[in-house]
């Protein structure tokens, strides 16, 4: 008893020193997209309460300028555009987290049970996800949402449809060397199931690179869905959305050139924010 109390006593030291250390290793960059990502999560979040005017709500005389018809002016119809980029931007922002979410939790089921069943499930579920990865990713996502129907929806299914492979072949990878590790085969002999074997052995040593994977790949996600978006793949106006804001706003660009530039600044400010944050995500859990 006299023991097991300076233990515990010093390893809190210890494990306090590895966190900062970790956190030291994140530069002003990494720092910068951290702030970024968590300032525009909460932002989307409220931005109902944020936003000073219905995005689809005429307030005004078309093309007011900045100060005079709101915060940045109107649109060609007499819309707040700070409203409309408001909602523009959490629009994208939720979509590529959607995507990002539902294409790593699907391709990671696939890559856990190709990786720990081995045999011909392995095989099966590996060409299907080959065939995935050797189609043109983008002429599949614009085919499928074409064929769907321009709408949100169809959008993000075409997105995760050509997504997912690559979180099944990365997680099939790192599970494929974690199965031939000691501790799994003494877990698998001890009578666990694959279940728990999946849960309790391999989801742990997986999970640290597929949350680089993500991170990273949210800020292309942003730039993806907003480019399907300019194409009118999204959702149809008058529904606020970076890309087809862009789009609508060309007309105006020589004479109000703050409607198609702001939705574009916006998407560049999602994805550089995402692009940091994933850089300082994998800087952290490689020093795990």
């Amino acid at each position: 008893m006299a023991v097991a109390e300076p233990t515990a006593l010093g390893q809190e030291p210890v494990l306090a020193g590895n966190r900062r250390l970790l956190l030291s290793a994140l530069g002003p960059m990494e720092w910068t997209g951290l702030g970024l990502v968590v300032l525009i999560t909460l932002v989307a979040i409220f931005t109902p309460l944020i936003a000073p005017h219905d995005p689809y709500e005429s307030i005004g005389a078309p093309y007011q300028s900045v100060g005079h018809g709101g915060l940045l002016g109107t649109d060609d119809i007499g819309r707040d555009l700070f409203s409309r980029l408001l909602y523009g931007m959490r629009t994208s922002w939720f979509s590529a987290l959607a995507v990002v979410g539902v294409g790593a939790i699907f391709g990671s089921i696939v890559g856990l049970v190709a990786g720990i069943r081995g045999g011909w499930v392995d095989t099966v579920l590996m060409r299907a996800t080959d065939a995935g990865l050797a189609l043109p990713g983008p002429i599949i996502a614009i085919a499928v949402a074409v064929a769907l129907g321009p709408s949100l929806i169809n959008t993000l299914i075409a997105v995760t449809l050509v997504w997912w492979p690559w979180y099944a072949r990365i997680v099939r990878g790192e599970t494929r060397a974690i199965v031939v590790r000691p501790h799994f085969d003494a877990a698998r002999l001890a009578g666990a199931r694959r279940v728990g074997l999946a849960i309790r052995h391999v989801l742990p040593g997986v999970l640290p690179t597929v949350v680089i994977a993500a991170s990273v790949d949210l800020g292309f996600l942003v730039l993806t869905l907003a480019g399907l978006s300019f194409l009118g793949l999204g959702a149809p106006a008058p529904a606020p959305e970076l890309g087809s804001m862009a789009y609508q706003g060309l007309d105006a660009l020589f004479s109000f050139p703050l409607i198609p530039l702001a939705p574009a600044v916006a998407v560049f400010v999602l994805a550089a924010a995402a692009n940091m944050a994933g850089d300082g995500l994998r800087d952290l859990l490689d020093d795990v």
